[in-house]
């Protein structure tokens, strides 16, 4: 596999669905542009989900109707069922993402349905999704842990991982929803997946609740992936886990990774900077390495 490294940024939608006031619609479109702009190629905008439940993201055709797309940048946007597909595609959307869980529980607390009941609603989309030529992806959420059942047994990750690829999802990530993962078991889960499901269609997604997030991600490059998820300034949180924290700082990765010689095409100094000015609208801390960075610079 190559060394190059794709960082998917999930800051416009995973990393401000849990901010407890309305954030203005234009700063969510800087926010996407400004991300764009630093080299990222892959920025996740919003999410078509029913404005009850994540009120955060009820602008969302608006935030996709108004930012400035570059040719060479993806916008995938989370979509929960047909509707929400319908929604996207209205706009102009042309990549999604479909969600489901690996435990049970929390996917009653999510969504009020068991994970096979989600995997059916999703067929619908899946299936139209191939008809326009729509790319795929699908979240497994709580990979490594779950607030309500506690552990989740490696062998339901791969069955809900292989379903989803089974169904068509061009990419799976495989996201530690409440960060309680170690490098360890972050590494057995990853390696367990990639043995029926090929590691270059899979991502890893590590929230940092205990400060294992980089960690995490250096053992799954070890063990092959090339694809993560990470959030400008480390914002995000999920509003049906209870504890989950903050994704893993997009700024934290790149400098990581642009010290291992792996390349992301990521322009590290306006990442900063990008991460240093959405803290400060949204009044939250910077990344360890983008206060470094503007220190530094």
């Amino acid at each position: 596999m190559t060394d190059h490294v794709t960082i998917v940024e999930v800051g416009p939608r995973d990393g401000l669905q849990n901010e407890p006031y309305t954030i203005p619609t234009e700063v969510k479109v800087e926010l996407i542009e400004r991300l764009a702009g630093c080299g990222l190629g892959v920025v996740e905008a919003t999410s078509f989900v029913a404005a009850p439940a994540i009120p955060q993201l009820a602008d969302a055709e608006e935030v996709f109707g108004r930012i400035e797309r570059k040719p060479d940048v993806r916008y995938p946007v989370l979509v929960p069922n047909i509707k929400g597909y319908d929604r996207a595609r209205a706009v102009g959307a042309d990549e999604i993402a479909v969600f489901t869980a690996a435990s049970e529980a929390f996917n009653r607390k999510n969504i009020n349905c068991s994970i096979s009941e989600s995997l059916e609603r999703f067929a619908p989309v899946l299936e139209k999704a191939r008809a326009d030529n729509v790319r795929v992806r699908g979240y497994v959420s709580t990979v490594l842990g779950c607030p309500y059942q506690g552990e989740v047994p490696v062998a339901e990750v791969v069955r809900v991982a292989e379903a989803l690829h089974e169904a068509g999802c061009a990419e799976i990530s495989l996201g530690d929803t409440i960060g309680v993962g170690t490098p360890k078991k972050a590494r057995v889960m990853f390696e367990a997946v990639a043995a029926s499901i090929p590691a270059e269609q899979l991502a890893v997604h590590f929230h940092d609740t205990y400060g294992q997030a980089l960690a995490n991600i250096y053992t799954c490059l070890d063990a092959g992936v090339r694809v993560v998820d990470s959030s400008v300034a480390g914002l995000g949180g999920c509003p049906y886990a209870r504890g989950a924290t903050g994704n893993v700082a997009t700024e934290d990765v790149v400098f990581m990774l642009d010290g291992m010689g792996m390349p992301t095409g990521v322009d590290l100094e306006p990442l900063a900077r990008t991460g240093d000015w959405i803290a400060g609208e949204l009044g939250r801390p910077r990344s360890r390495a983008g206060q470094a960075i503007l220190k530094r610079n």
